[in-house]
């Protein structure tokens, strides 16, 4: 993989201290048709921004001012402008000085690949160059690049993805821009259910508890739930059931900052047990108290608790 950055620091470091104030973050993302752009925007679409794709240049203004609120608050945005805009591509570098003037935090990201690169994911998709109607696509891709060449120019960050798999510009999205205030954070799903009652579908973890002492079998708490603190004091009165929370919380501090990395939004992490009362119940809660500590956005369900 490559990365390439234009010199612009300074004036990055200057919006970034900006956007740690809560200044409102545009991005343009632009660059060479193939690179990349669609998913560098879906990036940004997870990460909370108003996104647009193939926005108009006479609307490039509009749609900048339109992301501030009635109050005054202004959202996040992020849209792609490139070569189809036509005749009026000139028209960007001129609008570009104008936003840098506006109190919002200008960002533009350039994309682009190697030649042979865009020419094999041309070929691979068997999608029409924007410029490939009357030439070959290797003529339209160097004629793009020519007509590109100002706003590569105007880039604070320029990304080469001719290395990147699929979703591995999305990905340097992702984790140069999650840590930002005001971003939308890793939404994490906490699900208990019972075995006997099928897996559910949408589980991306799941894990087993069956093997640790079940409350069923006992008589004075088997109609209690894994919220009792009957239930509660029952199962952690057992090693195991200690050691087993702790191994998973482990495994969960590794994983997340990956998923996060990979660009993930949603994770689904599902406990069960067999009826899906007792055992699943009391882990995903214990799961929630240690994540609530460390994660924003953690949903709480216990499936089959009154079946």
């Amino acid at each position: 993989m490559r990365k390439r950055t234009c010199n612009r620091q300074s004036s990055i470091v200057n919006r970034q201290s900006q956007i740690d104030m809560g200044v409102q973050s545009l991005v343009v993302v632009t660059g060479m048709s193939g690179s990349g752009k669609g998913s560098v925007l879906k990036a940004f679409e997870d990460l909370g921004y108003i996104c647009v794709d193939n926005l108009p240049v006479d609307l490039i203004t509009k749609f900048a001012e339109g992301t501030r609120l009635p109050g005054g608050e202004a959202r996040n945005a992020a849209f792609v402008v490139d070569i189809r805009a036509g005749e009026k591509l000139h028209e960007v570098e001129k609008t570009i000085d104008e936003l840098r003037k506006s109190p919002a935090r200008l960002l533009v990201i350039f994309l682009e690949a190697r030649d042979d690169v865009l020419v094999r994911r041309y070929s691979e998709t068997r999608r029409p160059h924007p410029l490939s109607a009357d030439q070959p696509l290797l003529d339209a891709i160097r004629m793009e690049r020519k007509r590109m060449r100002k706003l590569a120019a105007l880039a604070d960050i320029t990304i080469d993805t001719s290395d990147y798999a699929v979703h591995q510009a999305k990905a340097t999205i992702m984790e140069r821009f999650r840590k930002l205030p005001g971003l939308t954070a890793l939404s994490i799903h906490l699900m208990s259910f019972g075995y006997k009652h099928g897996l559910p579908l949408e589980a991306d973890l799941v894990f087993d508890t069956r093997f640790l002492p079940n409350p069923h079998f006992v008589r004075r708490i088997k109609d209690l739930s894994g919220r009792d603190r009957r239930v509660v004091r029952y199962l952690r009165s057992f090693p195991e059931t200690g050691e087993f929370v702790r191994r998973i919380n482990r495994l969960l501090k590794y994983l997340l900052p990956k998923y996060v990395r990979e660009g993930k939004s949603y994770l689904t992490i599902a406990v069960g047990c067999t009826g899906g009362r007792h055992r699943s119940v009391f882990v995903v809660e214990e799961l929630a108290r240690y994540l609530k500590g460390r994660e924003k956005n953690i949903y709480v369900r216990h499936r089959d608790i009154n079946l």
